[in-house]
């Protein structure tokens, strides 16, 4: 038995010791989490949890049919281990013990993936681990919170707070593509997902920019979040297609893990953003061009008329369609 079933036990007779302990007992890793989340849920469906995220991602993160979720109890007697239908595929990472007040002591996996009362535990640790994650992305940089306001008061940093300062950047470069998964796989969080993520662009290398931070810095007169995908950093620096936008000095997303094409077929827009690739399509800088420079455009896309429609039709069977562009 874990320590006596450190779940049943109020919370205000726990240290975090004894949580960090349990912890390294049930993951059987070495290091301490990054955070947890203890609560007892009542309702139509009644159940404790206990979960944590991990400081460091295990060496087979990326194999997606590896046995991986929590613990699960009911009414304290254990079950089984790596109850997968109680946590979605994207928080495989996360560890702990649900204890279900509900749930048949015979249950099954098979059981697992019909039950209403299993669904209602899925959303709500879902919900749970989002919540764990919004609140160290919160507090990542104390600085910001700790930043003069305009009305020159300075506000009061917390000492838990600080604890808190940096915990998300640590997280993010060991989960975050992962977490990416869950644009395709979680529409009911699909918005929550999209706030959490972060991305390196062309005024930081640095993979901190999350949408909010590019949509506050965005031009006047420009439409929309523009990015590029690339196997690495440096190739996506120095794409010729970032030209224009440097020239502009209009930021742009930098993204290189291999799950970033596959994701944003499920993200088209931030908060009433769209999302625009510079290397997809024809990109329409719109207000953010001069009248000079709208003019050179349409005056060479009409030289090149006659060129184009014999590339169109000597390219036919293997490109879909060939344009004039000024991004180059």
């Amino acid at each position: 038995m874990y320590k006596r079933q450190l779940w049943t036990r109020p919370k205000k007779d726990i240290t975090e010791e004894q949580y960090a302990e349990f912890y390294k007992t049930i993951s059987h890793d070495h290091e301490a989490p990054l955070t947890w989340a203890h609560n007892r849920v009542e309702g139509n469906t009644e159940y404790t949890q206990l979960l944590y995220i991990p400081a460091k991602a295990p060496f087979d993160l990326w194999n997606r049919d590896k046995k991986a979720g929590v613990k699960l109890y009911v009414k304290r007697v254990f079950i089984m281990d790596d109850a997968e239908a109680l946590m979605p595929t994207y928080l495989r990472f996360v560890k702990g013990v649900i204890d279900s007040a509900d749930l048949p002591l015979n249950v099954s996996r098979e059981l697992l993936q019909e039950s209403r009362d299993v669904r209602s535990i899925r959303e709500g640790s879902t919900k749970r681990v989002l919540s764990m994650l919004e609140d160290l992305a919160k507090h990542d940089k104390h600085e910001a919170a700790a930043a003069e306001g305009a009305d020159g008061v300075t506000d009061v940093v917390s000492e838990e707070d600080k604890a808190k300062e940096g915990k998300y950047t640590a997280f993010y470069a060991e989960f975050g593509a992962v977490l990416k998964e869950g644009l395709g796989e979680d529409f009911a969080n699909r918005e929550r997902l999209a706030k959490l993520l972060r991305f390196a662009s062309t005024q930081s290398d640095a993979v901190t920019v999350s949408f909010a931070d590019y949509k506050a810095r965005m031009k006047e007169g420009q439409e929309a979040i523009y990015y590029i995908t690339a196997d690495t950093l440096a190739a996506a620096k120095n794409s010729p297609q970032l030209e224009v936008f440097k020239k502009k000095g209009i930021e742009v997303l930098l993204m290189t893990d291999r799950v970033d094409e596959w994701a944003l077929n499920y993200l088209h827009e931030f908060d009433g953003t769209p999302l625009q690739s510079v290397a997809k399509g024809a990109v329409d800088l719109g207000k953010l061009q001069d009248e000079a420079e709208k003019k050179a455009a349409e005056e060479a896309a009409e030289a090149f008329k006659p060129v184009l429609a014999k590339l169109k039709e000597a390219l036919k069977d293997k490109a879909e369609d060939v344009r004039v562009t000024c991004l180059l």
